[in-house]
């Protein structure tokens, strides 16, 4: 397995708007590559979600690379993981789905079945491409968290406040830095959810809804959720593994319970994130093993692995 900073996706996608440089340390896009022994492989385009970056996928990404045997492509989505971001204005629900669309351009080179998947926002994007591009996604469906819907009982309503102009001057208002750049920083996400960033997932929440009610995804899909996320809603994620589970008998949800206490960004995080000065940020998920498992064998039992040569 070669794990590698992904430095194309600068000169080829991100050209004229920023460079390698721009991004924080180990916050670039990324691909987990087997040495090219002329056979094809399978893929996965794995996208991080709102405010954090490429890092957050690493552990799944290595998964699916050493024990799956497939090729994966880790996206940086336009305005995150930058060194020096006044603010997320440059945060393009538009952008978003081209920066998707490329690396799954990108991960068709591997020349076995592309899968998608990712991290809340980064979910939530998968969903939107595999409803909408059935041929260029022709493996599963993978979702961690996927935001599908804002959690509690305000949700609806933070999700309409999101779309009025009332939004726009309270991000004006705002001025306080993206980045916490003390020893107990993140190094890996925003300190804070931008409402520029915010209000583009609302968005894509809203035409999303639209889609589910009139389409489910035909490819198998496999959703992780925690009853203790306060951030995505859990029961758009149930309804829509429900929802394909009637269409195709080809969808499954692992389910962590409420008392385990595993926050929405920890479900894909086998080893905890922590600080410069080594202070814990993010508690791992203490069921990642047992998760990654049962993605395995639902993976298999649908096709998705094949017979595809592995490395030693």
């Amino acid at each position: 397995m070669i794990l590698i900073d992904w430095d194309e996706y600068y000169d080829l996608h991100f050209k004229g708007y920023i460079n390698k440089n721009d991004v924080r340390d180990r916050c670039h896009p990324q691909i987990f590559k087997h040495e090219d022994d002329g056979q094809p492989r399978n893929a996965i385009v794995l996208v991080h979600g709102l405010t954090d970056s490429p890092y957050f996928m690493k552990d799944i990404g290595e998964y699916f690379c050493t024990e799956m045997g497939f090729d994966v492509y880790i996206p940086l989505l336009r305005a995150h993981g930058l060194k020096e971001p006044e603010d997320m204005k440059d945060a393009s629900l538009i952008e978003w789905r081209k920066d998707v669309r490329f690396a799954v351009d990108v991960a068709k080179g591997s020349k076995g079945k592309v899968s998608i998947g990712g991290l809340s926002t980064g979910g939530t994007l998968s969903v939107e491409m595999a409803l909408n591009n059935e041929a260029a996604i022709d493996g599963g469906v993978f979702l961690f968290s996927a935001a599908l819907g804002l959690a509690s009982h305000a949700g609806n309503l933070a999700e309409i406040f999101l779309r009025t102009p009332l939004a726009n001057i309270f991000d004006q208002i705002d001025r306080s830095s993206l980045i916490n750049s003390s020893p107990s920083g993140n190094p890996f996400r925003y300190s804070k959810m931008d409402i520029g960033g915010a209000r583009e997932l609302s968005k894509l929440i809203k035409e999303l809804d639209l889609l589910t009610d009139r389409d489910i995804l035909n490819q198998p899909l496999f959703a992780a959720h925690s009853e203790a996320d306060t951030t995505a809603a859990i029961d758009e994620i149930e309804e829509l593994v429900d929802r394909s589970y009637k269409g195709h008998q080809r969808a499954e949800m692992f389910r962590i319970g409420k008392n385990f206490a595993v926050p929405h960004a920890s479900v894909v995080l086998k080893n905890p994130v922590l600080s410069v000065n080594n202070s814990p940020l993010e508690p791992s998920n203490s069921f990642f093993d047992q998760m990654m498992e049962s993605l395995y064998v639902f993976a298999d039992k649908h096709s998705l692995i094949g017979d595809i040569k592995q490395d030693p």
